[in-house]
């Protein structure tokens, strides 16, 4: 995609300035908020949105102008779209009955090629109506791999599932792409989903890239701060500090740095105002003799299965901690917390964007026209 954008009547943008190169064969999720452009692009790359301005190619065609038939790509959406009044295999043979030129006898061997790869091949003759949400997701995906297309295209196609099921085919859709190798772009507003899925993970806010990478990359390399909130459970706590001479000083910290780590924020910021961020689970308890520690009171303590949430506040600031679940606190409690320098990410105030990404980072810039690795 080169310099994708969308506009809509009214001026509104929905898409802007979008630059992606996806390999062959790869894995991408698209992630953001709801209304951060996420489906418009995967129905940009389907034909079924106008692209208003640039460019997008599968292989080496351009196809702005080709047809939604003629794109050889398959999309699964995510209220999966059956005929009601087919039976399974009619719904995944259907669009190949109409758009290819294989015989019957190639398309009955491919529809029940893909619904044993599904495990819904007891299920061919029932209609959508007689099937739970789990075997009509793999219907839906069975008749998009039945046509071997060059690009899958999947819009939030487990939003409908319980958590568990959820869970389930994310391991399956995995190892399905696994095996097929088929460049696939999925979209999702779940980041759960696309850290745990993906090859490459690309991050949008109000139609605009932020940031694309493995998604090692953009959990410990943030390129700005709502990449850093945004990707992360719980999300990055922000202290708003300055650098005196080598010590992060805020309203309610003051977190003494060494010199060369002192001197690479200098090196790259000039703003005196910083944000700094820290992941809850880079916090940790600390004595209360340690000078680098924080004052904090628990005022909510969550507990999530072997993990505990700790909502704190210190002074007007509030954070969060991450923490093993046998760890015996409780609300009220006065904590001393720390964390590790090495593990700090430091934001320019005005910018929101972190200082202390090398070059060697996989990042764009904030007019997401550059991408460098």
């Amino acid at each position: 995609m080169e310099d994708v954008r969308k506009r809509y009547s009214g001026n509104i943008v929905a898409v802007d300035d979008f630059n992606l190169d996806i390999d062959d064969g790869e894995f991408v999720t698209i992630v953001g908020p709801s209304g951060s452009g996420k489906s418009t692009i995967l129905r940009m790359i389907a034909g079924l949105e106008d692209i208003t301005e640039g460019a997008i190619y599968i292989g080496n065609q351009r196809i702005n102008d080709v047809q939604p038939q003629d794109r050889d790509i398959a999309m699964v959406f995510q209220n999966y779209a059956l005929y009601p009044h087919m039976t399974v295999e009619q719904n995944m043979s259907y669009g190949l009955k109409l758009n290819s030129d294989r015989s019957n006898e190639q398309i009955e061997k491919g529809v029940r090629e893909a619904a044993e790869m599904m495990g819904i091949e007891e299920q061919l003759d029932k209609r959508p109506s007689e099937l739970s949400g789990g075997q009509q997701q793999r219907v839906a995906t069975g008749r998009a791999i039945v046509r071997d297309p060059s690009v899958f295209l999947m819009d939030e196609p487990l939003s409908n599932l319980d958590a568990k099921l959820r869970a389930h085919m994310r391991t399956e859709l995995q190892r399905i792409q696994e095996e097929l190798n088929t460049t696939t772009v999925y979209v999702t507003h779940d980041q759960e989903e696309a850290m745990t899925m993906s090859d490459q993970v690309v991050i949008l806010n109000h139609g605009e890239l932020q940031q694309v990478g493995t998604p090692r990359e953009v959990f410990s390399e943030p390129k700005n701060t709502f990449v850093a909130e945004f990707i992360g459970s719980p999300s990055m706590n922000f202290f708003d500090v300055q650098l005196l001479d080598s010590t992060l000083t805020g309203s309610d910290i003051a977190y003494s740095l060494s010199e060369s780590f002192a001197g690479r924020i200098r090196k790259q910021s000039t703003n005196d105002k910083l944000i700094l961020g820290i992941r809850p689970e880079h916090m940790s308890f600390a004595d209360e003799s340690t000078s680098n520690g924080i004052k904090a009171v628990l005022e909510v303590r969550e507990p999530i299965g072997d993990d505990n949430y700790l909502y704190l506040r210190s002074g007007d600031t509030e954070f969060k901690m991450r923490v093993l679940g046998q760890i015996d606190c409780s609300e009220g409690d006065n904590i001393h917390v720390s964390f590790e320098e090495s593990d700090a990410h430091i934001f320019d105030h005005s910018t929101g964007e972190n200082i202390l990404l090398t070059d060697s980072t996989s990042i764009v810039t904030s007019d997401a026209t550059t991408q460098t690795k």
